[in-house]
């Protein structure tokens, strides 16, 4: 398996674009594999729109590859979306890495949209049908539940012939999604021992289906931070976790040394993970960068070659 070790976001933390964009700059330089955004419309915090970003990375950086972590495609119409993530895929020269899942039944998203996560399942596997269909067909006809498509045609399609199509969640109806149509899988909140028992499903699940995933197209997140527990904007995270999820909120991080962050992405790899979306913790900029250079200086060494 081919490890990635790539950042991402979830609220945005910086002060202001411009802290952002040095932080962009400091990761396109240093060999860290991609970015990818969580996708969230309605908070009280600083969200970055998934597909904005997405479209702004693509002018911004030249070797870069860059994701949803997930885009919800029971949210999003499906035309829209494929044209989309087409037309970034074009301008990046095939660098985007679409993602995407169901949405999260409890974001706020589906009240203030007046939608109901009920029954969202069956639209987004609908969706996924049709992004996959426009991309590489030149006319698309449908005749599904909740889309209706005749001769619909996107131009230019994926520079990316191969472009991937990676889905979240963890359920049996995500795994049942991601072996029939899905090129990789991403996992949420899973730890290593649940993100193992996920993958040995899908893999079961892909040969039933007469398909196959790549060995190296399964990815985990975790956030990490360089010191202690009790540093920087840890205290609050890891309360917020706990409480959203009445979970031990320890599995979400990897906190310590360069050696202990490494250990925790060897846990995943073990689990048969070889992608991962680390996201960085800091109460400022400077220490948003200082842990950002501290993992491309003393973690990505350690995996470049695996």
């Amino acid at each position: 398996m081919a490890i990635g070790i790539g950042l991402g976001m979830a609220e945005f933390p910086f002060s202001s674009a411009k802290a952002f964009w040095k932080w962009v700059e400091m990761i396109e330089a240093g060999g860290v594999d991609s970015l990818w955004q969580t996708d969230r419309l309605v908070s009280k915090v600083p969200f970055l729109e998934t597909m904005s970003t997405m479209a702004a990375l693509a002018g911004a950086t030249d070797r870069l590859k860059f994701g949803m972590n997930v885009a919800s495609v029971g949210l999003r119409d499906p035309l829209l979306l494929a044209k989309q993530c087409a037309t970034v895929d074009f301008l990046s020269d095939g660098r985007i890495l679409p993602a995407f899942g169901v949405g999260s039944p409890i974001a706020a998203d589906w009240g203030a949209t007046g939608r109901s996560p009920q029954g969202s399942g069956k639209v987004a596997d609908e969706a996924l049908d049709l992004i996959a269909a426009l991309w590489s067909q030149e006319k698309v006809t449908y005749q599904g539940q909740h889309f209706q498509y005749t001769d619909a045609t996107i131009a230019p399609r994926p520079v990316n012939k191969n472009i991937p199509l990676w889905i979240g969640g963890s359920s049996k109806v995500a795994i049942r999604r991601t072996a029939r149509i899905g090129t990789g899988w991403q996992a949420g909140a899973e730890s290593p021992d649940e993100a193992a028992k996920v993958v040995a499903a899908i893999k079961v699940a892909t040969a039933e289906a007469g398909r196959s995933i790549d060995e190296d197209h399964y990815g985990a997140g975790f956030y990490f931070r360089f010191g202690g527990w009790d540093d920087g904007p840890l205290p609050f995270l890891v309360k917020n976790i706990q409480k959203r999820t009445g979970r031990d909120p320890k599995y979400a991080f990897a906190v310590g040394t360069g050696p202990d962050i490494c250990a925790r992405i060897e846990e995943y790899a073990a689990a048969g993970i070889s992608k991962f979306v680390l996201r960085p913790t800091g109460s400022n900029d400077a220490e948003l960068m200082d842990q950002t250079q501290r993992l491309i200086e003393e973690v990505i060494p350690a995996f470049e070659g695996r």
